[in-house]
């Protein structure tokens, strides 16, 4: 079993902090790709196609880079590398890994879409260069999260996403993961058919809907302050409009005037780029509404096994019973077959024939029952190791997601501190 420090997930990753690069290897355990390679998305390109019914299709590709930093790892990636890759990559990568390993919470992948709250106008463009930034460090924190996780970094076809361009989705279609899904699909509402839930799933699915219930209204409210507080800062700028004007008028007030309209047009700037920073902090925190998701898909798997195995178990308990009343001659209930019973004699030979039968159909039902119960206590086995090490890492990385976004408040309110201070030492001098 891998130690705490061999499973360790990053706190933070790079660029998430102020744009500062840190040593990974304090945040990663020994089980980490990226002990050994460098990885980063970057240079959003935008481009365009057209179809093969003339139809012209625009989207935005990323450049993702490899860099060997321990030779001594070659073989899982082989070469520095440069690929480009579409979002809708990035997609089929995670859905892929979603099919292929069911107890592993998987991490998520930023919005497709994203609006801006708190500026004058809203907007959904997916080429706007600031949401674009935005998708890429998204992107870039997903490729870390999964070259973090001690299972999902050694995946084959992770590696190949990294260093093979050409033909990488046949690869992953070839692998017939989209039908492993489709299969289960029947089951999807298998909770509300389930005898003997798992109580322990239960608390976990129960979990991740409050913890996306809890940082949807956190980013609700966050959204309302930021645009308040932007309105605030822009109303300021009509402190310097008059200010300057007034000071065209007056002779010895004038200077001050002046240079108190000049600090309020300051504060009034200053919010663009505070509230673009603080964007990058519910960014991180969206990411979590996500990852919610992913838990509540590890939960849904959970179920369908669980489902699966007490159809196995009724359909083996109905050919014990079947075997035990044959046996016996006795019947539980009225049937067709038992009324012919009144009108013809069954033979010795007929009815051991029945058994015989009854008797193999119930080795095979015995079977394939502990088959399942095992893939369900394997299941339960990986899906809570990695649950709890899910919330290891979400303490860490929310304990310092509040912490850097108070520090960012502080920041904000010395900045309105500073401007007031100054705008008094201007009237003081009038």
């Amino acid at each position: 079993m891998a130690s705490d420090e061999d499973t360790y997930v990053p706190d933070f990753l790079p660029e998430r902090n102020g744009g500062q690069k840190r040593d990974l290897f304090q945040y990663f355990g020994r089980a980490s790709l990226l002990n050994s390679v460098e990885i980063c998305v970057s240079e959003p390109e935008k481009r365009s196609t057209i179809s093969s019914v003339g139809i012209k299709e625009t989207y935005t590709v990323y450049l993702v880079e490899t860099r060997i930093k321990d030779t001594g790892n070659k073989g899982i990636v082989d070469a520095p590398t440069s690929l480009w890759r579409r979002y809708s990559e990035f997609e089929l990568l995670r859905n892929y890994l979603l099919v292929t390993y069911p107890a592993i919470v998987v991490p998520p992948l930023p919005e497709k879409r994203g609006i801006i709250h708190w500026q004058q106008f809203t907007t959904a463009d997916n080429f706007d260069p600031d949401f674009i930034e935005r998708r890429r460090v998204g992107l870039e924190n997903f490729m870390l999260r999964v070259a973090s996780h001690p299972t999902l970094s050694q995946d084959k076809l992770f590696h190949a996403f990294l260093q093979q361009e050409e033909n990488w989705k046949e690869s992953v279609y070839e692998t017939g993961f989209q039908a492993k899904s489709d299969s289960r699909l029947k089951s999807l509402n298998a909770s509300f058919r389930l005898k003997k839930p798992d109580r322990q799933f239960e608390e976990v699915k129960n979990y991740g809907a409050d913890l996306q219930t809890n940082i949807s209204n956190l980013l609700k409210i966050r959204a309302k302050l930021a645009e308040r507080l932007y309105g605030i800062h822009k109303i300021h700028g009509n402190y310097g409009r008059v200010f300057s004007e007034w000071s065209g008028i007056e002779k010895k007030m004038g200077d001050g005037l002046q240079s108190a309209g000049h600090y309020m047009d300051v504060y009034a700037a200053s919010i663009d780029s505070l509230l673009e920073e603080e964007e990058q902090y519910a960014d991180q925190l969206k990411e979590y509404l996500f990852y919610s998701d992913a838990l509540k898909s590890v939960c849904r798997k959970q179920e369908v096994m669980q489902y699966e195995l007490e159809r196995h178990e009724e359909n083996l308990n109905a050919k014990v019973k079947q075997n035990e009343e044959l046996t016996s001659g006795q019947s539980s209930g009225f049937s067709f077959k038992g009324m012919t019973k009144l009108f013809k004699t069954e033979t010795p030979e007929s009815k051991e024939a029945k058994i015989k039968q009854l008797e193999e159909q119930i080795d095979e039902a015995e079977q394939t029952v502990k088959k399942s119960q095992e893939e369900v206590t394997t299941f339960l086995d990986l899906a809570l190791k990695d649950i709890e090490r899910f919330r290891k890492q979400k303490v860490r990385d929310l304990r310092e997601i509040f912490i850097n976004y108070a520090i960012l408040q502080i920041k904000m309110s010395k900045k309105g501190i500073a401007v007031w201070t100054n705008a008094k030492e201007c009237f003081q001098k009038m």
